[in-house]
C-alpha cells in the first residue's frame, strides 16, 4: 500500500458567507451574547455553526492478533524517544504493541538519526536493524523515505514503514503511513480563533517543506473560518534541507517571539522538539500556546510549560505505528486506511488541562463533523 502526501485532501475551503458576531473570549462561556461588535478585540467570528452528528470510524487492529513472534525495529528521527512530539508517538505505537498484541520488549530495537547526517548514515541504521533479522522495520519522518526503498531491495523478505514518507515505484515491501495533518491543524485553528484576544495568532514551522506547510494551511484555515479579519503571522526555523529546525528549542524560542512580538496572543508549533522553546516563548510573554503530535500537556519533558498549553494537534503517529505492527502480525495490510485522517481518528485535538471548555467544543465538534462528511474541504498548501 502505498500513500502520496496530499493526494485524499486538496481541494480548497468551501467558506459560506455567514454573519458576524462578537469575537470569543478566552472563557469560551456558551452564556456569551450571541452577537455584538467585539471591535475592541480587533476582529470578529462568524456564527457559531450547526451541532455536529455523526461521528469517527476507528480500526480494530487488535483483535485476535499475536505479535510474540515479531522482531520489531523503530529508526526514529531527530531527537527519538522523549522529543515530547512526533517520535514520542511513534514511541507510543510500539509501546501499545507490548502491552495489547504480545511483543515482546526485548525483541525490539530503537535507533535514532542525528542532527545533519548523510544519507549513509541512515542506509547504516535500516540496513543494521534488517540484518539482526528484525521485521518489520519502521522508520519515523519522510527523511527516511529513499533510504528505506532502498534497503527494502536488499531484504525483500522484510516488511517495512515510512511515517509520513513516499517514494515513487517503492517496493512493494514498504508501507508509508500518512495523515491529514492539515484537518487537524484546522481543527486547533478553530480553538486558536476562538481563544485569541489580539486576534493576531501565530505558526512555528521547524523546516520549511510541503510537509509541514500542510500543518501551516490548516491552521491558517481554521482561524480564517472562524475569525475572517483574524491575522495569522508564520515562521519557519530553518530551510528545506535544514533538518535541525525540528531539533532546536532556542531557534524555536527565538522564532516564536517574534512572532508574539507581532501581537501574537496563541501561537501553535509544528516544529518537533524545538517546541519546547516556542513554550517558552509563550510562558515568558503569559500568551498562549498550541502543541502538536502528542498531547503535549501530558509530556513530563515539557510539564514545566504545561500552563500556557490549552490543546496539541493529535497526529497519531502512535496508532498508524500500532496498526501496521498489528496488521503485519495479521499479514493484512491491505486493511490499513489509505490515509490517517479525521474520519479513522488519525488526527485530531487535546483536551488535557481543562481550557477547552463546553462551548469551544461544541465549535470544534461542529467543523470536524462537516470536514468528515466532505462539506469543508481543508487546504494542505498556504
Amino acid at each position: 500500500m502505498r500513500f502520496k502526501r496530499g493526494v485524499a485532501v486538496t481541494a480548497i475551503a468551501l467558506t459560506s458567507v455567514l454573519s458576524v458576531v462578537g469575537c470569543a473570549k478566552d472563557s469560551g462561556s456558551s452564556n456569551s451574547p450571541a452577537g455584538g461588535d467585539n471591535s475592541a478585540a480587533g476582529c470578529k467570528t462568524v456564527d457559531k455553526p450547526a451541532a455536529a452528528s455523526g461521528g469517527t470510524s476507528t480500526t480494530d487492529a487488535a483483535a485476535e492478533v499475536d505479535g510474540s513472534a515479531l522482531k520489531v525495529g523503530l529508526a526514529f528521527d531527530i531527537g527519538g524517544r522523549g522529543d515530547a512530539s512526533f517520535n514520542d508517538s511513534a514511541a507510543a505505537g510500539l509501546d501499545k504493541a507490548i502491552a495489547d498484541i504480545g511483543v515482546k520488549k526485548e525483541n525490539t530495537k530503537e535507533l535514532t538519526a542525528t542532527d545533519q547526517e548523510s544519507e549513509d548514515a541512515k542506509l547504516t541504521r535500516l540496513r543494521q536493524l534488517a540484518q539482526e533479522k528484525h521485521n518489520p522495520i519502521v522508520s519515523v519522518g519522510f527523511a527516511y523515505s529513499d533510504a528505506t526503498a532502498k534497503i527494502a531491495k536488499e531484504f525483500p523478505n522484510t516488511q517495512f514503514a515510512v511515517v509520513d514518507g513516499f517514494v515513487e515505484n517503492a517496493p512493494k515491501n514498504v508501507t508509508f503511513l500518512g495523515f491529514a495533518e492539515h484537518e487537524g491543524s484546522f481543527l486547533v485553528g478553530v480553538i486558536a480563533a476562538l481563544k485569541s484576544e489580539s486576534c493576531t495568532i501565530g505558526f512555528v514551522g521547524g523546516v520549511n517543506v510541503p510537509l509541514i506547510q500542510k500543518f501551516q494551511a490548516g491552521f491558517e484555515q481554521g482561524v480564517k473560518t472562524v475569525s475572517p479579519d483574524a491575522e495569522v503571522v508564520s515562521k519557519y526555523i530553518t530551510e528545506a534541507g535544514d533538518l535541525t529546525g525540528f531539533a532546536d528549542p532556542p531557534k524555536g524560542q527565538v522564532a516564536a517571539k517574534g512572532l508574539i512580538d507581532q501581537g501574537a496572543d496563541v501561537v501553535y508549533h509544528a516544529a518537533g522538539a524545538s517546541g519546547k522553546g516556542v513554550f517558552a516563548a509563550a510562558k515568558e510573554a503569559n500568551v498562549m500556546a498550541i502543541g502538536v503530535d502528542s498531547d503535549q500537556y501530558n509530556q513530563k519533558t515539557v510539564a514545566e510549560y504545561k500552563d500556557v498549553i490549552i490543546t496539541s494537534m493529535l497526529k497519531r503517529v502512535d496508532v498508524a505505528v500500532f496498526d501496521y505492527i498489528s496488521a503485519v502480525a495479521a499479514n493484512d495490510l491491505a486493511g490499513l486506511p489509505q490515509v490517517f485522517d479525521l474520519k479513522v481518528d488519525g488526527v485530531g485535538y487535546s483536551e488535557s488541562g481543562g481550557k477547552i471548555d463546553a462551548d469551544t467544543k461544541e465549535w470544534v465538534e461542529a467543523y470536524k463533523q462537516q470536514i468528515i462528511e466532505g462539506k469543508i474541504k481543508v487546504k494542505d498548501t498556504p
